[in-house]
């Protein structure tokens, strides 16, 4: 694929490292969803138009690479994934913890960085 991507009047590359915990580091409740939520995170980025080029579930924390168009501001897409993934969870596996409720999954901040011409050097921080 083409190092840039296009939007209908602009060409453009706008990649960003994310880090973002479960709240408390709830790392039972946490170990147990994470083969769940790589295809989660993928499905609700695409719904905004953004692609997770690179992703690793610690166990106490989530790290990826992002790809997010500039018409969506940073804050936008990961608060949409964030908040969509927790719903989810909830639904879905909620009835098995009775204290997961589903806004209260994640931590409220988190750590964004662009990548700019050190995707390699990220790509591979993530990966180990």
């Amino acid at each position: 694929m083409d190092e840039n991507e296009s939007l209908s009047h602009s060409k453009w590359e706008c990649k960003y490292h994310v880090v973002f915990i479960p709240k408390c580091r709830r790392r039972t409740l946490y170990r147990a969803l994470r083969k769940h939520l790589g295809e989660v995170f993928r499905r609700l980025a695409s719904q905004k138009e953004s692609r997770i080029l690179e992703g690793h579930l610690m166990p106490d924390h989530v790290h990826m690479l992002i790809s997010i168009p500039p018409k969506y501001a940073v804050s936008q897409v990961i608060g949409y994934i964030k908040g969509k993934s927790a719903i989810h969870l909830a639904r879905v596996y909620g009835e098995k913890k009775r204290n997961f409720v589903g806004q209260h999954f994640w931590a409220r901040g988190y750590f964004v960085s662009t990548v700019g011409r050190d995707e390699r050097m990220i790509r591979e921080y993530i990966r180990h």
